[in-house]
């Protein structure tokens, strides 16, 4: 099961870099409509920020891997989640995990963790990601990737209001508190469909101790919107 988890989220905080902020995105973005029981959400996605990403996502809609799943995990003032468990919350086969890139598509000034933006989900082992992907509800800096400073030894390195000197770039690039949550796109149109997602009453189901809508919200189809 791929979730966002809480206490390693809280370890993921962002350095406050500009490399995400207006970013520009190509005009000719792939695009992904998700005809959803509440309404339609299209969200655009940039493989020229996160190409492996884009790629895996892109396959899970070409195969209908999306097709009768449902939002599983939906908190208000967060992000809603979905894209693993049908409508009888039995998980979906997967293929292979995805490598994350978080950390690479921030470089590249790809979009951080704000509201309206889609994301992969994860277990606590960064490169865990496969078909699950979560879109957020407000700005969530604590999910972003920490980019790594160039140079060995890093000669300046900030993270959770401290500042190291010279630490070896081996001790920062495999460290998974640094890795946060890989954003690849964002709701170009329903967002208001979102926002109706968030605040339904959520509860128990399934394998799930809460916060599964209590009247589910299923994708019936995930689309390649035509150009």
């Amino acid at each position: 099961m791929k979730f966002i988890n809480s206490r390693h989220a809280a370890l993921a905080l962002a350095l406050g870099v500009a490399l995400g902020a207006g970013t520009a995105q190509a005009q000719d973005a792939p695009k992904v409509k998700f005809a959803t029981s509440a309404g339609d959400i299209v969200v655009e996605v940039y493989p020229d920020k996160a190409p492996k990403t884009v790629e895996n996502f892109l396959q899970y809609v070409k195969d209908k891997h999306y097709d009768g799943t449902v939002f599983h995990r939906v908190i208000d003032n967060f992000m809603i989640q979905g894209g693993g468990f049908d409508a009888s919350y039995v998980q979906k086969p997967t293929r292979p995990s995805v490598q994350h890139e978080g950390q690479e598509a921030l470089a590249k000034g790809g979009p951080k963790n704000l509201a309206g933006t889609i994301a992969m989900a994860r277990t606590s082992e960064p490169h865990s990601a496969s078909s699950q992907f979560f879109i957020n509800v407000k700005d969530n800096p604590n999910l972003d990737p920490v980019v790594i400073p160039p140079g060995d030894p890093v000669p300046r390195f900030e993270f959770k209001g401290r500042v190291y000197e010279n630490v070896p770039r081996s001790q920062l690039a495999g460290n998974p508190q640094l890795y946060g949550y890989t954003v690849f796109g964002k709701v170009v149109s329903g967002m208001d469909v979102v926002n109706k997602i968030k605040g339904v009453g959520t509860g128990p189901a399934g394998p799930f101790p809460g916060d599964v809508p209590r009247q589910p919200i299923v994708i019936t189809s995930a689309t390649l919107v035509s150009k």
